[in-house]
This record gives structure tokens, C-alpha cells and sequence, in this order.
């Protein structure tokens, strides 16, 4: 299991334990791949992440990067080519999804750091991956960590819902002008996941619907699914190693719903 052996793989908002960007860093160190942690700041946890992977024999650098900003996306890539000679996939995967209030109460200036982190970020990012791969002559994989919010409304999240479907036209415009240069975009839309992002959902959403516990909040959700279960951090994991793959090589454009079935559009 190398297949991506000597490739380099950068990954934004990856720096949480249990979070969606460990996940899909772990699934490509197991299979050969550099690595590169980042998240806005370098911290103790983002550390630990870098050496859970290193224990996998991956080869791992951590480099800080707020995605709002241009300049540090920029940063970033150039960071990843002095480690490692290139950026081969490029996962966009910084995201906020906590600022969680009715419509008619979001403050613009709320709205405004959802925004520049989800779609501004995303598109920052892709510029500056997107250089690195045109001037390695080698081709990429760029993947977008979207949302089931990319394709179906949810109540209270009006900035993350308008940033994930953004996230899909970004994709798809990006396909549409990097695929000459042997680069293709994509994007996953994972359901719910139980990360640490998730399980503030959780305690929101179970108190604002109803149910006496996120316990009870889960298993609504469970019950609803044609696969019986939320979504898990290895489903998306494994569909963003599928995108990366030389099976994929002629895919492009696509969102991919990684959702047990729940979002079938």
C-alpha cells in the first residue's frame, strides 16, 4: 500500500486531533506520502498530529497558515517545495462551521470570517497550489473538503451553508482552467462527522431541535441514513485517496457526495 510513494501531500486545518485533515493525512502517510501539516497556528496539538504521522515512517513537516490570507497561502506552498521539491495533491480543508445563529441575527462581521475562511481561503489556496504544480511541469490533484451544506440548506448556518456551495463553483471553475496543465479539482461533501467542529454541531443542533441529549440527537441522525450511521472522518479520507489515485486521473469538476446515501443530488 504505496501507491503514493515519494508524492507530496499538503493539507489546510489539519492540525486537530480526530479532526477531518488528520484523517486524510494519516490514510495518504500510510500509503507512502509526504506530508504536511498545517493549521493557523503551530501549536502543542497540530505538533502531536505531525508525530502521530511520523510514526506511520511518513516523512512530516508542519507549517503554520491562516488560509484568510493570501500571502500565507503563498507561504505555505512555498514552505512545502523547499521540504520536499513539490506540492502533488492539494487538499483545501480549513474550515468554520461553529458560528451558529437564525438568519436575521448573524453579524456581518461573522459572516465576513465564515466567508474569507471557506471560499476565500479555498480559492487562495488553489491559486497558489495551482502555480507550484503548473511550474513542476507534473501535474496535481487539487480536492476540496466541501459539506452536504454545499448541496442542501440547514437552518442557523447561512454563511457555511452560502461558503460550501461557493466551494463547488470554485471547484468547478478551477477544473475548467487547470485541467490543461494535467491538474484536476474536485470536491468531497462528507455529511456530518463527529470532529471537534462537529461535536459543537452536535450540542447546538440536539438543544435548538429538541432532543434530550446528543446521544438521542445521533441516533435521529442514524435512523435517518440508508446506511444506518453519520459519517465517519475515514469516509471522507478514502474518497479524497480515491480523487488523488491514478484511477481518477480523468476525473475532474465533480462533487462527490460521501454520504451513506443521505444526499443523493
Amino acid at each position: 500500500m504505496a501507491q503514493f510513494s515519494g508524492r507530496t501531500i499538503v493539507v489546510t486545518g489539519s492540525g486537530k486531533d480526530k479532526g477531518l485533515g488528520q484523517a486524510i493525512l494519516r490514510r495518504f502517510a500510510e500509503e507512502g506520502a509526504n506530508c504536511i501539516v498545517s493549521d493557523r497556528v503551530i501549536d502543542d496539538e497540530a505538533i502531536s498530529v505531525a508525530d502521530d504521522l511520523r510514526a506511520t515512517g511518513a516523512k512530516v513537516e508542519a507549517i503554520a497558515c491562516d488560509v484568510s490570507d493570501a500571502a500565507q497561502c503563498t507561504t505555505l506552498v512555498d514552505g512545502t517545495v523547499r521540504a520536499f521539491g513539490g506540492v502533488d495533491i492539494f487538499v483545501n480543508n480549513a474550515g468554520i462551521g461553529f458560528m451558529m445563529k437564525p438568519l436575521l441575527d448573524v453579524d456581518p462581521a461573522d459572516w465576513a470570517t465564515v466567508i474569507a475562511v471557506n471560499l476565500s481561503g479555498a480559492f487562495y489556496a488553489t491559486q497558489a497550489a495551482a502555480r507550484a504544480m503548473i511550474a513542476h511541469g507534473q501535474g496535481g490533484r487539487i480536492i476540496n473538503i466541501a459539506s452536504q451544506a454545499a448541496k442542501s440548506a440547514f437552518p442557523h448556518l447561512p454563511a457555511y451553508v452560502s461558503s460550501k456551495h461557493g466551494m463547488i463553483g470554485l471547484t468547478r471553475a478551477s477544473a475548467l482552467e487547470l485541467g490543461a496543465h494535467g491538474i484536476t479539482v474536485n470536491a468531497v461533501c462528507p455529511n456530518h462527522v463527529t470532529t471537534g467542529l462537529g461535536a459543537q454541531q452536535n450540542a447546538y443542533f440536539s438543544q435548538l431541535l429538541g432532543f434530550a441529549d446528543t446521544e438521542a440527537y445521533l441516533a435521529n441522525m442514524a435512523r435517518k441514513n440508508p446506511m444506518g450511521r453519520p459519517g465517519k472522518a475515514s469516509d471522507t479520507a478514502a474518497a479524497c485517496a480515491w480523487l488523488a489515485s491514478d484511477a481518477a486521473g480523468y476525473v475532474t469538476g465533480e462533487a462527490i457526495n460521501v454520504s451513506g446515501g443521505e444526499e443523493m443530488h
